[in-house]
């Protein structure tokens, strides 16, 4: 188990957020309350990526308090994860149609299957890393 402040990613989250791996996000409700979402995660070597929808909960959240905290599981060995607290750094539209189109790849293997159909507008948050807390082997 390790915890520490982070100065670079390291090789082994930067492999958890390259691979398929199970993501939860927690944002905060107005009230402090947290808001949990599974999630699909990316990664540009420096910072975590998500990618939600505008005007969804945890896009409305983190525009108003971009505190967040996201596990990542190892899809080979669930009880292997990682924690993250951090913040949302920047938020675009810009992109953020193509980057669904590459999770979906890198998860289903195909398409994105626009479950909430093509007139949503996309946005992809970067989140810089604060802390991270791993936990197994």
């Amino acid at each position: 188990m390790t915890d520490s402040p982070v100065t670079t990613v390291s090789d082994e989250l930067l492999a958890l957020l390259r691979a398929p791996s199970t993501c939860y996000v927690t944002t905060l409700m107005p009230d402090g309350s947290p808001q949990l979402t599974q999630t699909w995660v990316d990664t540009d070597g420096e910072h975590i990526l998500v990618n939600s929808v505008v005007g969804y909960q945890k896009t409305r959240n983190v525009e108003r308090d971009p505190r967040v905290a996201v596990a990542v599981s190892d899809p080979a060995d669930p009880t292997r994860y990682i924690t993250v607290r951090g913040r949302v750094t920047a938020a675009t539209t810009d992109g953020a149609a193509d980057h669904i189109e590459a999770l979906a790849q890198k998860y289903l293997g195909g398409p994105y299957p626009w479950y909430g159909g093509r007139d949503q507008t996309r946005v992809t948050l970067t989140i810089t890393i604060d802390k991270v807390h791993a936990m197994g082997n």
